[in-house]
């Protein structure tokens, strides 16, 4: 049976991105599926929230990253209300990690040298998908998938103007880990004016 290093203030790292760089990388070691998965939550001017599973593409002082198409949902919904929230969960791990913070885009350059580093079948579906939108069949976006192929072949198509990255800059970032008979742990940072973080331990 797994045993965890306890969650404890007085073991904890003072920096949360260090602090979840640790345990990214024992769901690393552990050979969890996906360990960079993690749910973004959006939510519009009015208010409707939505949510769905991206993948983190670099987490540092800076933020949490990600890749997406800005007029899908998620983007639209970000021009309107530029705040979201992350969550990963790790089952086999019995850990979780929250995230809130302010969301800005990445710069056209680095979602450039993003966009070349990946596989050449995920280039072009990023160029044939104009994701959220309605479409009137399977066979409609694989007709727009050929044309881009045979246009561009094995070089690729470019990236396109609406497809790049986004950086979760945290306020807040909660640490949980199951204990028993329900009596979790939960450490909280907290982001202050001057920029250091203050811990609490939260009622689980």
């Amino acid at each position: 049976m797994r045993v965890l290093t306890p969650l404890d203030e007085r073991n904890a790292d003072p920096d949360p991105i260090r602090q979840f760089h640790q345990w990214l990388a024992l769901a690393h070691r552990e050979g969890l599926k996906e360990p960079t998965a993690m749910t973004l939550a959006t939510a519009a001017r009015n208010g409707q929230p939505s949510a769905r599973m991206v993948l983190l593409k670099g987490a540092d002082e800076q933020g949490f990253v990600f890749f997406t198409n800005y007029e899908s949902r998620k983007g639209r919904e970000l021009r309107q209300n530029a705040r979201a929230a992350l969550v990963f969960y790790w089952a086999q791990l019995d850990r979780q990690v929250r995230v809130t913070g302010r969301v800005s885009k990445l710069s056209a350059a680095d979602s450039d040298v993003y966009f070349a580093s990946r596989p050449l079948g995920s280039r072009f579906g990023a160029a044939a998908s104009k994701q959220s939108s309605v479409i009137p069949s399977r066979a409609a976006l694989e007709e727009r998938l050929a044309k881009l192929k045979a246009k561009y072949q094995d070089q690729g198509p470019p990236r396109p103007t609406h497809w790049g990255g986004y950086r979760v800059r945290p306020d807040e970032i909660e640490f949980w880990q199951q204990g028993e008979h329900r009596l979790h742990d939960r450490l909280r940072y907290r982001r202050r004016r001057d920029g250091a973080w203050r811990i609490d331990r939260l009622s689980p």
